[in-house]
């Protein structure tokens, strides 16, 4: 999926070209190791420096003979550098390339997505500082239940977006390994000085051990942070689909000059954005299943993962690039509604101070069980009644009114009571 949202340097790193062009980066690395360790001329390796080349298209047009593409680029790599060929991939296995490119292709894709994971948060903490002071209410089970506001509930998304950093920089990490350990990861033909040299060389660390593969839990453990971060921007969605609905319409996406919502009905602001994020979500997620069940291999190799790896490394990283993209351009662009968010909270005549109400009515000298049931009842002849008030209520009830003055009453409906610690979570996070 490539579009408006999707930088285009990603999908360039998964293309046929740039895979090829980092085997030969590989390949000769390890050339100029070899040949700083004395096992070939430094002449050769200046000569395949200079004519080392290949072209898709032939690659491929040899692949269709041996059905083996390593071995076509190798090919094709011979055809344009001629005699010192001989020196290229020497005592190495395919997979040695193919694994350490593959590194480097990842840590590219990973790098931008870092960046994309710090443009929301950054989004993310503008509109937190924005809206820092804007009361709105709390819900659980989707119901009304107290009063926080929009920018506290920003700041479950920052911290949220922060934990996700830590947990991708770990996978990148762990992805950044190279090998080039020969047939099974013995070192048979291949001095392990080499690796040493070619990993220090590709900026990437050195596999402790390997078979004839990098272990696949490493990759896993990549999607699975890729996996990781849809399923928190499928939250974030989800809270903005929520509060789009008509009947709620607290907030919601932007909608530019031009925009049309339905082909049918032209009132229409759909959250079509965030319903985009929560249906990619769906398929990182699912490529994380995929890349499970690729670390058990057979014995030192097989080439089971590699058919589902072309598949779901380039999937996964330009899907949560373009979802980084698209759901920050959300959240810049977010449209909030302060008036709608205290005329819902105050439904029913502010219901939500209940237990409010129930506490001053214990301080005041009544049990837990009387004061709940006090409460309570005056709440539920509010409930769902459209000239129901829940304030007066209470003052109508002498059974409150008895223990609660009406000034007593009046201040239990203050919001600002139920945010009067909400600075010190701000204070810790930045905001």
């Amino acid at each position: 999926m490539i579009d408006r949202y999707t930088r285009p340097e990603m999908a360039v790193i998964w293309t046929d070209e740039a895979k090829f062009q980092t085997f030969l980066e590989v390949e000769i690395a390890v050339c100029e190791a070899q040949a700083e360790l004395g096992y070939i001329p430094s002449a050769a390796v200046d000569d395949i420096r200079k004519k080392a080349g290949f072209k898709v298209e032939r690659i491929r047009e040899i692949e269709e003979e041996v059905k083996h593409d390593v071995i076509a680029f190798l090919t094709n790599v011979a055809e344009h550098v001629g005699e010192n060929s001989r020196y290229v991939h020497l005592g190495l296995t395919s997979s040695d390339v193919i694994d350490t490119a593959l590194a480097l292709q990842m840590r590219k894709a990973g790098q931008i997505i870092s960046k994309d994971l710090q443009d929301l948060h950054d989004a993310i903490l503008a509109q937190a500082r924005k809206h820092k002071a804007t009361i709105t209410i709390g819900r659980s089970h989707g119901i009304h239940a107290e009063p926080t506001t929009f920018g506290f509930k920003l700041c479950i998304w920052l911290e949220e977006i922060k934990r996700q950093q830590k947990r991708f920089a770990d996978a990148l990490e762990m992805i950044s390994v190279g090998q080039l350990s020969g047939a099974v990861g013995t070192y048979s033909n291949i001095d392990p000085e080499v690796e040493r040299l070619v990993c220090r060389n590709l900026n990437l660390q050195v596999a402790p051990v390997s078979t004839q593969i990098i272990q696949r839990d490493r990759h896993a453990q990549y999607i699975w942070a890729l996996s990781m971060i849809a399923s928190s921007l499928e939250k974030f969605a989800v809270e903005i689909r929520h509060l789009q609905r008509t009947d709620v319409l607290e907030a919601e996406e932007p909608f530019s000059e031009g925009q049309k919502g339905s082909s049918a009905m032209p009132h229409k602001r759909n959250p079509v954005g965030s319903e985009n994020i929560s249906g990619l979500a769906r398929v990182v997620r699912a490529n994380a299943l995929a890349a499970m069940e690729n670390i058990p291999l057979w014995h030192e190799r097989d080439i089971s993962h590699s058919s589902v790896e072309r598949i779901i490394l380039p999937d996964s990283t330009i899907l949560v690039d373009y979802m980084l993209a698209r759901f920050t351009k959300i959240v810049s662009g977010l449209v909030v509604y302060p008036e709608n968010m205290r005329r819902n909270m105050d439904k029913y005549g502010g219901v939500i101070f209940s237990q409010s109400v129930m506490l001053k009515m214990i301080d005041k000298g009544l049990s837990r069980e009387e004061a709940y049931k006090l409460v309570q009842s005056n709440a539920m002849k509010a409930w769902n009644k459209e000239d129901g008030n829940f304030k007066d209520n209470l003052k109508n009830d002498p059974s409150v009114t008895k223990v609660l003055p009406e000034a007593d009453i009046d201040a239990c409906f203050d919001p600002e009571h139920y945010l009067r610690n909400l600075n010190k979570v701000f204070e810790r996070l930045g905001v």
